[in-house]
């Protein structure tokens, strides 16, 4: 599926998500830096295992995506939302949001994301509960791997 949101095009779908573009993505995002050649695999296949996906292009660079995992009937959790620096302030990163939703309307969706950005979900209709109350366990497989001296 594809459709149009002021000029650029959104796509939706898990596969044929281009390895570069994504890396591009989360190397502006400040999220990795330069990897071997060898590992960028790894930004197609999370790609090809989640529930849903949406990117965003204006011609051929892909300046937005959104990632989902889902159990498609009552949970599903926002993994990955980055839009592109110099394409923030334009509403992509709210559209993004709104698909996902719509994906499962009815069920409690969940966003793995820092705290500075809880704003941002709050504008989309998120709640951010008080974490003393109501939290969510985390568990942060790459700060393991950096300890164990698998990655920097």
């Amino acid at each position: 599926m594809y459709q149009y949101f002021h000029g650029f095009i959104i796509r939706e779908g898990t596969d044929g998500v281009p390895a570069e573009h994504v890396h591009d993505l989360f190397k502006n995002a400040g999220w990795t830096g330069e990897i071997p050649e060898w590992q960028k695999e790894k930004y197609t296949l999370m790609f090809q295992h989640s529930t849903w996906a949406f990117t965003v292009w204006k011609e051929e660079q892909m300046i937005g995506m959104v990632r989902v995992i889902s159990d498609r009937v009552m949970a599903a959790t926002i993994m990955d939302l980055i839009v592109h620096s110099d394409f923030r302030g334009k509403g992509i990163g709210q559209k993004l949001i709104a698909l996902c939703v719509q994906k499962l309307p009815h069920g409690d969706w969940f966003a793995n994301t820092a705290a500075d950005r809880f704003s941002f979900y709050e504008q989309c209709g998120f709640e951010v509960n008080d974490l003393t109350d109501n939290g969510t366990c985390v568990y942060h497989g790459y700060i393991q791997a950096g300890k164990e001296g698998h990655r920097p």
